[in-house]
């Protein structure tokens, strides 16, 4: 049900991201390509890792987690970011969901990780309940800042 993802893969995962992002109202935003998604994957410098759900009949991607490194100066250790959880409407409710974080907290311990993080928008409550009833808890006292496009030029002086 659950693997790493291939370079096989990169389709669906490419694919599944725009529903994702459609979803989350911004499909203009995900601007990706299936080459970038290989490099950033599966190239020399993997700056990011995945893991697929897939149809335990078909054997079908319908389902992705995205994740890469970070670091905590106050634990001393990496941790994980989930950057993109996602699982097909028609897939869900099938345990899925829960297998890709299972996954992922698995790792965690493996490798002495000591955090699972990720960000939720405020007004999708069926991935808030969901990631509540698995034992996670907001961050409420943290704001996420972010620079883009023009702002990020300006930002580093670039004209």
């Amino acid at each position: 049900m659950i693997r790493p993802a291939t370079p096989a893969d990169i389709p669906a995962i490419h694919t599944l991201i725009r529903e994702l992002a459609e979803y989350e109202r911004a499909l203009e935003e995900a601007k990706a390509t299936e080459e970038q998604l290989h490099e950033a994957l599966f190239g020399s410098h993997p700056a990011a890792y995945a893991h697929v759900a897939t149809d335990d009949s078909t054997g079908a991607v319908i389902g992705y987690a995205i994740w890469f490194l970070n670091f905590s100066t106050w634990r001393g250790v990496h941790g994980i970011y989930l950057e993109d959880l996602y699982v097909r409407p028609t897939a869900r409710g099938g345990g899925h969901g829960k297998a890709l974080l299972t996954a992922l907290a698995r790792i965690c311990v493996e490798r002495g990780y000591q955090r699972l993080e990720w960000s939720v928008l405020n007004w999708n409550t069926p991935a808030i309940d969901f990631y509540k009833a698995l034992g996670a808890r907001p961050q409420d006292e943290w704001t996420v800042y972010r620079l883009t496009d023009e702002a990020l030029a300006q930002a580093s002086g670039t004209p």
